[in-house]
């Protein structure tokens, strides 16, 4: 089963995983292996980082690449968020016509990565979303996953936005906890 947002604003390509049995809450979801346009801001305030690095990764899909190349904007614009540092990873999903090869950016301040296929706790929420509210569900997320005996990576998570800044209502923001593996017996 493929899964795909309806809150894909305006029709753009979202990355496909697959839903896994979880609550109402949340969601678990199983993403693919895929790779990512990314860059990493440092020494920012995370809203600061999410703009910088909003609009190197956008002049890299608006052609600052080694092809010249138009590439169409996917959604969701992620953001790694590190609780022990400053550095805030900010991410374009390369659509899946270019993931087998992405061409590469010129500015050396953005690189194309691999995401390993990764299972992931996902709790979305609307309305605009500030660095604040951000963390807020975050914490929410870690304390339902903990009351539910569920294993999660607790010293980083990633933010997911999926609407432009001028989109007023019915936005789709989410935080994202990634699963920690089983030990093996």
């Amino acid at each position: 089963l493929q899964w795909k947002s309806q809150f894909d604003p305006g029709g753009m390509p979202v990355t496909a995983a697959t839903k896994l049995p979880g609550a109402k809450d949340y969601e678990l979801r199983q993403y693919e292996t895929a790779k990512w346009v990314s860059t990493v801001i440092r020494g920012e305030t995370q809203k600061e980082a999410l703009r910088q690095g909003f609009w190197k990764l956008f002049h890299y899909i608006q052609g600052k690449n080694e092809k010249e190349m138009k590439i169409d904007m996917t959604v969701p614009v992620t953001c790694l968020v590190k609780h022990v540092c400053a550095d805030f990873k900010v991410s374009f999903f390369v659509p899946f016509e270019h993931q087998d090869s992405p061409p590469q950016p010129t500015d050396s301040d953005v690189f194309i990565e691999e995401r390993k296929t990764a299972a992931v706790f996902v709790r979305s929420f609307s309305g605009f979303a500030s660095t604040e509210k951000y963390a807020e569900e975050a914490e929410v997320l870690a304390k339902i996953l903990r009351n539910r005996g569920q294993a999660f990576h607790e010293d980083f998570f990633y933010t997911a936005g999926y609407d432009s800044p001028f989109k007023l209502f019915n936005r789709h923001n989410e935080v994202c906890l990634n699963k920690k593996a089983k030990p093996s017996k």
